[in-house]
């Protein structure tokens, strides 16, 4: 992706954009939502950090 002059990169906070992040990352593992569902829950992130 090119960024041509005169435009600005933006980040729009929805579940498209990470989904899209990942499609082009291709990271062995990701865990994110479907469109219009999305897990909450009162985990801290310290439970999930990998030494």
């Amino acid at each position: 992706m090119r960024i041509a002059p005169g435009e600005i990169p933006v980040f729009w906070a929805c579940g498209v954009t990470p989904q899209a992040a990942v499609v082009e990352s291709a990271p062995p593992f990701a865990i994110t939502h479907a469109p219009g569902h999305m897990l909450i829950t009162d985990a801290r992130d310290a439970d999930y950090q990998v030494p």
